[in-house]
């Protein structure tokens, strides 16, 4: 069939239209521009309204350029010389340098004029279409092989009267399978319909219409998007087709690390708390009870430091895989972070439904996991709550879970809690305090006090202990055994850290030079703060500004902190050691493998927990134990501390028995400085 010239040059036009990535520019016998579309509006800065009728040499071609222009197009109009393809550098509205790759084409209008197309591409973008494309004399070639699409030109009733691809690799099938056909003789039925609605809409609508679509072909599956144009005149319709494969791959790339876990491949806590709406909403129309479990593996911190991240990740992808194998297809199990899990329970029963499935959960974590040839043995601590009883929200629900769990660990973990309103109030006091304490440091609501440490012997003060107290506006006296745990969690115990042993040096500094004597400090030292690498750095610092022999200052540390295992705590404790910094095992009898630690580190006291001196006048167990301990740390050099001391009794037992150093009640509780000035003066004076 034969399509008259004004057709053809009218979808011409409308098809340069729609592409915007080519510059196409048209010129009448005088170089006037007579066609300007968007793809030369944005390379070259001129809209169609100031590019219509400008001569081609004075908008774009630099000025060295022009004459030659001119001369080239006065010689293909008059000598049939062609213009050929060429790699040139033009000029934008703002006279910047633009290289493109043009292609020249040159056509007699139905008035015999001629008429000469310039089609440019923008080699800055490009380049990789360039080296594929080959341009031919004739306009559209020169378009359909500069663009990785596929150009269809088709019926109103879908028959495939033109097609074109700029490259023939990888088609569904040959060109001339495709002409004479129609989309439903080529494409799956699926896909054929698709073409169907979208072209009647197309059509119906007037302009345009897009829909993506995917075929079998024979490296996979393909995604392809189709850009449908109705040339209403004509009865036809064009239909650009592109590969998006590519950019499909990249998009579920993306909605895989946006809703799912990368290590575990579970859902992430984004879609957790997405299903977890989805299916309150649902419970609320059904009128159905569903649970919620929130999951944390107990002692998995102690796993990944002592065992290396990757043999952590490994447990971490096992015990999803558990969790995974043992619950129903229609509940969900996600991974809130960490080490922490969430199990959504549809449709129970009563709460009996979801305390089976805990003690299931329970259950078959209590079986050891192999990893790397190693066997562990990882247990769960599980907070439940039910809709509608614990909350009507994702975040009430949520939090409440969290609160049971936390009861879960108090409880000595590998078990379920219930959430309680109790429960939720301790919660509540726990976001308030580290709400608060974000700006206790600044707002300068701590204070150090200082407990005397008494020479048994003699009876005279040769130490203190620094003890962190904090009052805070609004919740008032907060007790250590509350914030130092949440100060910990939150990292805030490093700069608070910090505060302590600056204001424990300081006085110390202070009361040295009152009572010219050289008491010696003690400072807590919790986990956290091993990690901080200015830790040594800070400490050298702290002791030179205050002028103090490090010999006087005293770290007290658990036997928690060496059980993490890990080395950088070892290599903080040797340069402490080397600095001349005495270390201090306190709460000493309360572990598992003190002795052990007592000879791989270089401690030089020893501190018996208050527990045990408590009970040393009540049971001979306790008496014999710390009478042990004594001649123990004696046989290995070490000062003997015995902290708790609040009778007179226990006083003099512990003097019988050989201990060196003692604090407590019975002398003193913790003093503010002043007090504790005071103190040793009316002691010593």
């Amino acid at each position: 069939m034969l399509i008259p010239e004004k057709a053809i040059k009218d979808a011409v036009y409308q098809l340069f239209d729609t592409v915007d990535v080519l510059s196409v520019q048209g010129y009448d016998e005088e170089r006037r521009v007579i066609y300007w579309n968007l793809g030369s509006e944005l390379l070259y800065g001129y809209t169609e309204k100031e590019a219509l009728g400008k001569k081609l040499e004075d908008i774009i071609f630099p000025e060295h350029m022009r004459k030659f222009v001119v001369s080239a197009h006065k010689d293909w109009l008059e000598r049939g010389i062609k213009i050929p393809a060429a790699e040139i550098t033009l000029c934008n509205k703002s006279g910047d340098d633009v290289s493109v790759f043009s292609s020249h084409v040159l056509f007699t209008n139905e008035y015999n004029k001629h008429e000469m197309y310039c089609i440019d591409i923008n080699l800055a973008e490009v380049r990789q279409a360039q080296a594929q494309a080959k341009f031919k004399e004739n306009m559209l070639e020169a378009v359909f092989e500069a663009t990785p699409d596929r150009f269809f030109l088709i019926e109103e009733d879908g028959t495939i009267i033109d097609y074109h691809a700029g490259d023939n690799k990888d088609l569904y099938a040959t060109p001339k399978e495709f002409i004479g056909k129609t989309i439903k003789d080529l494409f799956p039925d699926k896909v054929a319909r698709k073409f169907k609605v979208y072209n009647t809409k197309a059509m119906s609508h007037g302009g345009g219409a897009s829909f993506e679509y995917e075929l079998t072909m024979p490296n996979g599956v393909s995604y392809f998007e189709a850009r449908l144009s109705h040339l209403k005149a004509f009865k036809q319709v064009v239909i650009i087709v592109r590969d998006i494969t590519e950019q499909h791959k990249a998009a579920e790339k993306i909605r895989q690390h946006a809703y799912f876990d990368s290590l575990t491949l579970l859902p992430n806590r984004f879609l957790s708390l997405d299903r977890l709406t989805q299916m309150i909403e649902e419970a609320k129309r059904n009128r159905e009870k569903v649970a919620l479990l929130f999951l944390d593996l107990d002692d998995f911190k102690k796993v990944n430091d002592s065992l290396g991240h990757e043999v952590g990740d490994k447990l971490l992808i096992e015990a999803s895989n558990r969790l995974t194998l043992a619950l129903r297809k229609a509940d969900t199990v996600g991974r809130l972070g960490g080490d922490e899990f969430i199990v959504l329970l549809r449709a129970l029963a009563n709460d009996r439904d979801a305390i089976e499935i805990a003690e299931h959960l329970l259950k078959i974590f209590r079986e050891p996991f192999q990893i790397d040839g190693k066997e562990l043995i990882l247990t769960l601590s599980i907070g439940i709550v039910t809709y509608p009883e614990n909350g009507n929200s994702t975040s009430d629900l949520l939090r409440n879970a969290d609160a049971a769990m936390y009861q879960s660990k108090l409880l000595g973990r590998n078990t379920y809690s219930f959430f309680t309103k109790k429960m939720n109030d301790i919660m509540l006091r726990r976001f308030e305090i580290e709400g608060q304490m974000s700006h206790a440091l600044e707002n300068n609501e701590f204070e150090v006090y200082y407990q005397p440490k008494i020479d048994v012997k003699n009876g005279r003060v040769v130490g203190a202990e620094a003890l962190l107290r904090w009052r805070n506006p609004t919740l008032g006296n907060v007790t250590p055994d509350e914030f130092i745990p949440i100060a910990e969690h939150t990292g805030l115990i490093v700069p608070i850290g910090k505060y302590v042993v600056e204001q424990a040096l300081k006085f110390l500094n202070e009361w040295r030079n009152v009572h010219q004597r050289n008491y010696t400090m003690a400072v807590n030292l919790s986990p956290r703060q091993f990690r901080d690498k200015e830790l040594i750095s800070f400490i050298k610092k702290s002791l030179s500004e205050e002028g103090i022999k490090p010999d006087s200052l005293e770290f007290e540390i658990t036997e928690g902190i060496l059980m993490i295992g890990n080395s950088y705590i070892d290599d903080a404790l040797d340069e402490i050691n080397k600095l001349g910094v005495k270390l201090s095992m306190d709460d000493f009898g309360t572990g598992y493998s003190s002795l052990s630690y007592l000879r791989q580190y270089s401690f030089d006291i020893l501190k018996i927990d208050r527990s045990f001196i408590n009970g040393i006048t009540l049971k001979k167990e306790d008496f014999d134990l710390v009478k042990a301990t004594i001649a123990m740390a004696h046989s290995l050099d070490l000062l003997v501390v015995a902290e708790g001391v609040e009778t007179h009794e226990q006083l003099k037992l512990l003097g019988e028995l050989g201990c060196d150093l003692i604090q407590g009640y019975y002398f003193s509780r913790p003093l503010p400085a002043k007090e504790m000035i005071n103190f040793q003066f009316a002691t010593n004076g």
